[in-house]
């Protein structure tokens, strides 16, 4: 009877929300998109996955939503690579740039040296320039007047219609595809097919729809969280919003200012905060320092006034 089992006829996992969308392309961005091409397993998949471990005859130690969620709380991974998904995207290549550091992925783009590069560039519009952060080299802060964002969307369309210009003039005297494509700007869209499993999706996400992500590839994955995954496993994108993307690490240092403040120690917590090299002065200027300011913003968001301010 046992054996009976197992040579069972499986029957294949299909997801209704996701077959619903497949091919289907949410627009990100003004010429954008992503849309699924195909899809391998389900919530139900991660948790057949995590039981084949316990082996035969094991009985199920919880339902499969509190599995799922003690699997990614306590970031046993294994079983959310048992699900994978391919997307068709269609980005800028300055987006792009970043998207394609993440090398747990399988890819096929689109080639410029075989075929003519796509005819779109992503434009902005005069109130979303934005200005540099003083504090993250990497991040933005504010935007620019409207008036002076006009000036920018104008050089910004002159340089694109140059650019294409100039391509299309080499293209039609002959000059080999590889080579006229050079002075593309970086917001000429390309496109690509992009197969990844479950368990780097979710890092790719928590990375990329972290508020300090960079704008543009922010909106591709707020669209692949929101629009895709949440239909394919909702028990772990319930999860993963729980306990990785709404939630906050903090260091031991950190847990030890927070027990000082805690206790009414604010005093003690400016001291330590010194000796650790977190505050430093010039010009009667508390310097700039990394992880401070990253505490700074956890301390923030739960309304806990900053001590050395």
């Amino acid at each position: 009877m046992e054996n009976e089992k197992i040579f069972e006829k499986l029957e294949p996992i299909r997801v209704p929300e996701i077959d619903e969308i497949l091919g289907v392309p949410f627009k990100v961005l003004d010429d954008g998109f992503i849309r699924v091409i195909d899809y391998l397993g389900s919530d139900q998949s991660i948790v057949q996955a995590a039981r084949v471990s316990y082996g035969r005859g094991t009985k199920k130690v919880s339902q499969d939503r509190g599995l799922i969620r003690y699997l990614l709380r306590h970031r046993h991974t294994t079983p959310f690579e048992m699900c994978e998904i391919k997307l068709h995207i269609r980005i800028p290549m300055d987006a792009w740039r970043q998207w394609i550091r993440h090398r747990t992925a399988n890819v096929n783009e689109y080639s410029t040296r075989y075929s003519l590069a796509i005819d779109s560039t992503q434009t902005t519009e005069p109130d979303q320039w934005r200005m540099q952060s003083s504090d993250n080299k990497q991040g933005s802060a504010g935007f620019f007047d409207t008036e002076i964002g006009k000036e920018m969307s104008a050089d910004e369309k002159f340089l694109h219609d140059k650019a294409r210009e100039i391509y299309s003039k080499r293209v039609e005297a002959g000059v080999a595809r590889e080579q006229a494509r050079k002075d593309l700007p970086l917001a000429t869209y390309t496109e690509a097919y992009w197969k990844i499993d479950l368990h780097n999706l979710l890092h790719f996400l928590e990375l990329r729809m972290e508020k300090n992500a960079q704008l543009e590839i922010r909106e591709y994955a707020n669209v692949i969280g929101n629009e895709i995954v949440k239909r394919w496993v909702p028990i772990a994108w319930e999860a993963f919003e729980e306990y990785i993307l709404t939630s906050k690490e903090f260091s031991g240092f950190e847990l030890k200012l927070l027990s000082l403040l805690a206790n009414g120690k604010k005093e003690e917590v400016v001291e330590a905060a010194k000796e650790y090299g977190w505050i430093k002065y010039k010009d009667d200027k508390i310097t700039f320092n990394m992880e401070r300011w990253e505490f700074e913003g956890k301390l923030n968001e739960l309304n806990i006034p900053i001590p050395w301010q």
